[in-house]
């Protein structure tokens, strides 16, 4: 099988991955990984790849372009139909079915996200999926990008002695993240949304929250049953409810 890795840090990478059942895989021929570092696609001469975040806040975030660039260089790399995956906090929970479906692909881009988050035009018009190892966060997605392949290499013919698996549990409490969308203000007819340029912090506190509340309603509705709301989350809740209903219905 063939996944090619979008990363700041492709070195982080290589190493592990000439370890243990995975380097042993690669060095058969049964998998190949290959790296693309977006600084390497970045235009100008600082090799720049993020900025500050629209709606303030701390953090950066990483822009579409340089990501763009290196994520189309990954997929031109692999067979045709390979899948693109963005590793995020806020994605589909990847599990061991995730990992067979995958294995039996024609190949797999996993972009690794880093700092405050990725521009979220980047992740919407670019990628095919978003996968979450788990409830929690990680300084960068190389981690995920590591687990995803040791769970597919295992499944691989020839990886192991032995046919295994692998089991995830524990989750932490907590809502998903909001969008996050950094500079320029508008890729391929997509603008970032008014409220986040206004400089209105209450306006734009509110509108985090109710998009987290949402982006958790319709993706992990389990994360809420659990962790309950407040008066005024609730509100913003059936606000984005009714907002996406009147959307679906135009």
């Amino acid at each position: 099988m063939r996944i090619a890795v979008v990363t700041l840090f492709p070195v982080m990478i290589r190493e592990a991955l000439a370890h243990g059942v995975v380097g042993r895989a690669m060095e058969r021929g049964v998998l190949e990984v290959k790296c693309f570092d977006p600084r390497d696609f970045a235009a100008d001469v600082h090799r720049t790849v993020d900025d500050r975040p629209y709606g303030g806040g701390p953090g950066m975030v990483l822009q579409v372009e340089p990501l763009r660039s290196a994520l189309r260089a990954a997929a031109q790399a692999l067979p045709a139909g390979s899948r693109r995956v963005y590793l995020g906090a806020d994605g589909q929970r990847f599990e061991q079915g995730t990992a067979r479906e995958a294995r039996g692909g024609a190949g797999l881009v996993l972009v690794a996200g880093r700092y405050e988050g990725v521009d979220e035009r980047f992740i919407e018009g670019e990628t095919d999926a978003q996968w979450s190892i788990g409830d929690y966060v990680l300084s960068g997605g190389e981690l995920a990008a590591l687990v995803v392949i040791d769970a597919i290499a295992r499944l691989l013919p020839g990886t192991l002695g032995s046919a295994e698996s692998a089991e995830q549990e524990s989750f932490s409490e907590g809502l998903l993240d909001w969008p996050h969308y950094t500079r320029p203000p508008n890729i391929d007819g997509q603008a970032v949304p008014a409220v986040l340029m206004s400089g209105d912090h209450a306006a734009i506190r509110r509108w985090r929250l109710q998009h987290a509340l949402g982006r958790t309603w319709l993706r992990r509705p389990d994360l809420l049953e659990r962790r309950g709301m407040s008066d005024e989350e609730r509100a913003l809740l059936e606000e984005f409810k009714i907002e996406r209903a009147g959307g679906a219905g135009s």
